[in-house]
């Protein structure tokens, strides 16, 4: 089997490859600066490297539809190391917008969001609706006028609200109609008095959550994407981004050579951690889950290319990546566990990533969703007609 791009992608990668090592790390050597990765990045999209997709009046590189140089740029910048232009919300509503949005929002939205200058969170989550999303209560009422949209309710788990400028978010706007059909989708500026954020501190004292209130909270009419009411099918499309295949297997690999540079660096009885039987045999089968994950991507990939239907995978990755990233963790976690006189800097961040490993079966859809879906909706294995009861 060729695993493979092909030889004619070979020159292309070589291409890539010198444009990052030309432009990355940064002359000052200053790799976190924040200035120095909007520039990279402005020069990879003027190149085509990045926001391939995207046209040009939205500041996008307006490249060819090609799924396989897509993978080959994302592999030579997560070995480099270099920066990319994902900025986790704005990837999700650009996107939608693409797909979506009136001629006057992406031209409002889109150059701004992939500049970075506007920073969206995702308001989806509700404290009685997170896996049942479509049971959400936020209330988006017309004024008096049919000007704006008024908002009332509570967001919850909403990832960067407290560093966001705007946020996309469903809301209930049919209060009639059946759950899945009463949602619209809108965009709305939360810089405003009637919008509180409110970080939630986590075990690892990082603030990334948030919950998130409105009270008459205000956006204006034209700010609802797709139609009134059609907010789910448009959903779909943010939902899509969210769970990428080719995202996840790129974050596992990028995970997992960080996890062996770890077993190199760490002694377990005076020697390597790597050199132990039990860490080089966990090791070896998350790498074969690993290579399970991105082979299979490789293929779902080249039935993209091809205009063939991927099946079943595409609702798969989500759940083997959240799986994959941790056994990851808990690998990392015995390794450094008693490394007490070196527990800091990278140490500490594996504890941390160990952490934040437990919520990734939750974000973006439970793993025991997700595997519902699998089986009902791709498998074709019959519903549950008792859920909870035990035979």
């Amino acid at each position: 089997m060729e695993l493979a791009f092909g030889s004619e992608y070979d020159a292309f990668r070589e291409e890539v490859r010198t444009f990052i090592k030309d432009n990355w790390p940064p002359a000052d050597g200053d790799v976190k600066s924040q200035e120095n990765a909007r520039t990279f990045v402005l020069a990879a999209t003027e190149r085509g490297y990045m926001h391939r997709n995207i046209p040009k009046i939205y500041g996008g590189g307006e490249q060819p539809s090609d799924i396989a140089k897509a993978e080959i740029i994302r592999e030579e910048l997560s070995k480099a190391r270099a920066p990319s232009a994902r900025i986790p919300g704005n990837g999700l509503v650009v996107g939608t917008l693409l797909e979506w949005g009136t001629e006057e929002q992406k031209q409002r939205f889109i150059p701004d969001s992939l500049s970075g200058d506007i920073v969206w969170a995702q308001g989806f989550s509700e404290p009685n609706a997170g896996s049942d999303l479509a049971s959400l209560r936020t209330k988006g009422e017309l004024s008096q006028d049919g000007t704006k949209w008024i908002i009332n309710g509570q967001k919850i788990w909403t990832t960067g609200a407290h560093n966001a400028t705007h946020m996309f978010m469903l809301v209930r706007t049919e209060p009639d109609a059946p759950k899945h059909s009463g949602i619209s989708y809108l965009l709305i500026d939360i810089r405003q008095p009637g919008v509180t954020v409110r970080p939630l501190v986590q075990m690892t004292r990082q603030k990334e959550f948030n919950e998130v209130f409105f009270d008459n909270a205000e956006t204006p009419v034209d700010m609802i994407v797709g139609e009134r009411g059609q907010g789910w099918s448009v959903t779909r499309s943010t939902l899509k981004s969210e769970r990428s295949g080719i995202s996840s297997m790129t974050w596992s690999l990028s995970m997992f050579r960080d996890l062996v540079k770890l077993a190199k660096e760490v002694e377990l009885d005076g020697l390597p951690a790597i050199k132990n039987p039990r860490i080089r045999e966990e090791l070896s089968a998350i790498e074969g889950q690993l290579m399970s994950l991105t082979y299979s991507t490789y293929r779902a990939t080249s039935h993209d290319v091809h205009g063939r239907d991927i099946g079943a995978f595409q609702t798969m990755p989500k759940v083997y990546m959240t799986d994959l990233a941790g056994r990851i963790s808990k690998l990392a976690r015995d390794i450094v566990e008693n490394d007490f006189v070196n527990m800091g800097g990278e140490r500490l961040k594996w504890i941390e990533r160990f952490m934040i490993s437990l919520s990734m079966s939750i974000a973006g859809g439970t793993s025991n969703i997700q595997r519902n879906i699998i089986a009902e909706r791709s498998l074709g294995l019959p519903r549950d007609k008792n859920p909870g009861v035990t035979p």
